[in-house]
């Protein structure tokens, strides 16, 4: 017996070393009701610094509930990136729905506690975090419980209809743009696309329109890798056959992913569950395809870059399982959340000093843009180098600088762009929608 204490003992000692202390709250599972009094008790125990907010109501009527965390809870402040955790998107896979209410409590407690590393954080980002996405589908898999629950009972919403196969198809308009040079980032919905996403899919779009988010990870269950795009091949699909399907961001992808699995205590081990992933990584095309994925959604539609974390091989482990497992992720949901911070950032402006809203900021060799805020700030995940920056704006005469990004926090690098001859003003050309349906083929339900 005293064994088996040596180990998490140690593991305490070494975190607390690290400023990360362990809490001596209980680990449980939460039925909807625990879990949001879980939430509301941190933002009692943590105002001045926890904001609670609801995107919107699954099928059956629950809220999807976020919890926030800032120094200003409820503001957006300039060049202040938003980064995001979603959780238990499967209603069966709930360790991250845990992971994140255990986060939600440990964010709070070592904040008050004055651990400079939490308290940096909190201060430089607004931090946004989902537990459950799914809640129908959790009390589903709750109902059978860890000891009965089978592979796919309660994965669906409460209309069996899995919602990372629901977001609109924008990754076939990607790979159409690719060859006919059409544009590469923030691709137009399809018509209608409200009318064919499930409420909790719709719920998340449009939270994604209201916040700018940066950064952000999905987190799911059934197996231990940490995924990144894209999740869809540009091949047709062949039964047997995968095909690496890269962004024109992959480094930074691999980067990010790499992040939290030398992070995470065994996910960089590479053998978990019978599967073996080099680093602990893969790209999800390469895994296997998927379509109507959340995170592909994330980057061809937003500024968001979103990998999909897979953290157990039980899909609803046993409660006693939680400890270990939280020991397993805290440092790694620490460390992917500092990513958010690298790269470069800045502001946008006019002659006058007015920031310019939805301007692009390109980067020579990367075909994928993002764009300023409404505040007129924007930020680009870039990995340590030299790189050539330009920003452009309808209207405006385009600026270009040189910028040198080190491993360390991101660059700040502003533009101030100078109203263009009026010869000069013409539109962009307008892409149209195209209506690219993708080919049927059989459907494969692997973790993600």
């Amino acid at each position: 017996m005293q064994q088996w204490w040596t180990l998490p003992w140690l593991c305490a000692l070494l975190l607390g070393l690290m400023g990360l202390r362990v809490s001596g709250s209980d680990f449980q599972h939460h039925r909807y009701e625990d879990m949001v009094r879980a939430l509301f008790a941190v933002q009692s125990e943590c105002p001045y610094i926890t904001r609670i907010y609801s995107i919107g109501r699954s099928v059956e009527g629950r809220h999807l509930y976020v919890l926030e965390f800032s120094d200003n809870p409820g503001i957006h402040e300039a060049l202040e990136p938003e980064f995001k955790y979603v959780g238990n998107m499967h209603g069966n896979e709930v360790l991250g729905r845990e992971l994140l209410i255990k986060f939600s409590q440990f964010l709070c407690e070592e904040y008050r506690a004055g651990n400079q590393r939490i308290m940096r954080l909190i201060h430089d980002t607004r931090i946004h975090i989902l537990p459950s996405m799914n809640p129908d589908g959790y009390e589903v898999a709750a109902r059978q419980g860890p000891e009965f629950n089978g592979y796919l009972v309660g994965r669906g919403n409460s209309r069996e209809i899995d919602l990372n196969r629901n977001f609109p198809d924008l990754n076939a308009l990607m790979y159409y743009y690719e060859k006919t040079s059409g544009r590469n980032h923030h691709l137009p919905l399809p018509d209608n696309w409200e009318h064919q996403v499930e409420p909790e899919t719709l719920a998340v779009i449009k939270w994604m329109q209201n916040y700018n988010f940066v950064l952000s990870a999905n987190l799911h269950g059934g197996a231990v890798v940490a995924n990144y795009p894209f999740d869809k091949s540009r091949d047709p699909r062949i039964r047997g056959r995968t095909t690496y399907a890269a962004t024109p961001d992959d480094k930074i992808f691999r980067k990010l992913a790499r992040t939290y699995s030398y992070a995470h205590s065994w996910m960089h081990k590479g053998w978990n569950c019978g599967d073996f992933f080099d680093e602990g990584i893969t790209n999800g095309a390469s895994w296997y395809s998927l379509s109507k994925g959340m995170q592909d959604f994330n980057y061809l539609y937003t500024n968001c870059f979103e990998i999909t974390l897979e953290l157990s091989c039980d899909k609803f482990p046993p409660a006693s399982a939680l400890p270990r497992e939280w020991l397993g992720n805290r440092e790694a949901l620490v460390s992917y959340l500092e990513q958010v911070h690298h790269g470069i950032k800045g502001m946008v402006y006019d002659e006058n000093n007015n920031p310019i809203g939805n301007a692009e900021i390109s980067v020579s060799g990367i075909n994928h843009d993002v764009t300023s805020g409404v505040d007129g700030d924007y930020f680009r995940l870039l990995l340590p180098g030299t790189y050539t920056v330009t920003a452009s704006a309808p209207g405006y005469l385009p600026s270009t600088s040189t910028v040198t990004v080190g491993p360390a926090e991101a660059i700040q690098l502003n533009f101030y762009l100078k109203t263009a001859p009026k010869q000069n003003l013409k539109g962009k050309p307008h892409h149209g929608k195209k209506n690219l349906s993708s080919p049927k083929a059989p459907l494969k339900l692997g973790p993600r």
